[in-house]
């Protein structure tokens, strides 16, 4: 349990850390946005609605965030580009990291221990293991690769318009 607990407590550092830091540069950018050729735009109403509906209700979503594989940094990036005011966001920054930090030492140590023991088991095993997993992964790799390829549109031909 000790061990847990230290793995989450490292893990909660960088989070609030990664997370804390792409508010940042959100906001940043959003601060930029607003005094460069976006500054129109960011001025209409329709977006002013969905600014003040993210520093409203966008706290719950950004704790949520973090239980997702994907969505978090985004999720951090609006959240800073729309400024979420620092009382809404913090907390969500604290639970939802400590969420993550939670599950993923969890988790993560106990598929180390897993893998540890399986090794220590059945060495030919665990080794198979791995190589399907990298295999699997490899697989991914590719097959996503072709479907964007293969999906992508076609560039223009020279000399056609």
């Amino acid at each position: 349990m000790g061990e847990i607990l230290r793995v989450a407590g490292a893990l909660y550092v960088i989070v609030l850390l990664r997370a804390g830091g792409t508010f940042a540069v959100g906001w940043l950018a959003g601060a930029g946005a607003r005094r460069g050729r976006f500054a129109e735009r960011m001025s209409s109403a329709k977006f002013q609605r969905a600014e003040r509906a993210i520093q409203r209700w966008g706290a719950p979503v950004v704790a949520v965030s973090f239980l997702t594989v994907g969505f978090q940094t985004a999720a951090n990036f609006l959240a800073g580009t729309m400024r979420m005011p620092l009382p809404r966001y913090l907390p969500a920054l604290f639970v939802g990291g400590a969420a993550w930090a939670l599950l993923y030492a969890v988790f993560g140590i106990g598929a180390i221990a897993a893998l540890g023991a399986l090794f220590a088991r059945h060495t030919a095993l665990g080794v198979a293991g791995v190589a399907v997993l990298l295999l699997a992964a490899c697989g991914l790799v590719v097959f996503r690769r072709r479907r964007a390829v293969a999906t992508a549109p076609e560039a223009d031909a020279p000399g056609q318009s």
